[in-house]
């Protein structure tokens, strides 16, 4: 696979530059770790005590690693690596409703 370029790897809004979702994530996938990130970001907004606020942007976070947006950048990981890091976040993000 080629290196992605800055504009595949980097998205910049109003000079603010954001790491791009990973590419190679399946559809099925990324649609199931946005639905987290929304119901964090969305709960972020509503928590009504410290600790809804804490599980809140706890979900957030392990969406965005999920994701590829934090933690260790896509770019720089194997294939295996990506693949882990998505499955992990969602069965963290899963064990989360239960």
């Amino acid at each position: 696979m080629a290196e992605p370029t800055e504009d595949e790897k980097w998205l910049v809004v109003d000079g603010r530059r954001w790491r791009r979702t990973d590419p190679a994530i399946p559809d099925d996938v990324l649609a199931r770790l946005k639905s987290h990130l929304g119901r964090g970001r969305s709960g972020v907004r509503t928590a009504e005590s410290d600790a809804e606020l804490a599980a809140t942007r706890h979900r957030t976070q392990v969406a965005k690693v999920g994701l590829g947006e934090r933690g260790t950048p896509w770019w720089e990981q194997t294939d295996s690596q990506r693949r882990d890091r998505w499955e992990s976040a969602l069965v963290e993000l899963d064990g989360l409703d239960d």
